[in-house]
């Protein structure tokens, strides 16, 4: 999995390392952080792609985010392509829980889905809950799921 920083610098080392090393450097230097993780996608023609982003927030200063790509050419209906979100970004949850609770950071699973029933996305809310939830991580659906819903949405393609 490649995975880069939003100036577009490329992550050298396997992504469980430099998050371990962020926290490091983070919290050597006194700073809380917080990280959510989230999934956006979108359709254009023949091509889905999917934006994973892992976002730092730094208590009382700013924040920044490791992202990354992924096109299939795979067909979704809405609410699989929502839960195909999810289950990304509880993969790397998962891949990087241990470390979180090591450095005592909170973490939050971000979905892209909305809690308005009016929406179409919505049909996936109940089983995204329940995922991540029993996974035993934290849980946001818009309008809070900012990981997703705006850092992931500006970086998919």
């Amino acid at each position: 999995m490649r995975w880069r920083k939003f100036n577009g610098e490329q992550i050298q080392l396997p992504i469980k390392e430099a998050v371990a090393e962020a926290i490091k450097r983070e919290t050597a230097q006194g700073i809380k952080l917080k990280v959510c993780i989230g999934t956006d996608s979108q359709v254009k023609g023949d091509d889905t792609e999917f934006a994973t982003v892992i976002v730092f927030l730094r208590e009382h200063s700013g924040g920044f985010m490791y992202i990354h790509n992924e096109k299939t050419k795979q067909k979704y209906h809405i609410k699989e392509r929502m839960l195909v979100e999810v289950a990304k970004s509880i993969e790397i949850a998962y891949e990087l829980c241990d470390l979180f609770i090591e450095h005592q950071v909170d973490m939050e699973v971000h979905a892209d889905i909305n809690t308005n029933p009016q929406f179409k996305s919505n049909d996936a809310l109940r089983e995204a809950m329940g995922y991540i939830l029993g996974m035993g991580f934290a849980f946001k659906a818009k309008p809070e799921a900012f990981a997703s819903s705006c850092c992931a949405d500006k970086v998919v393609n």
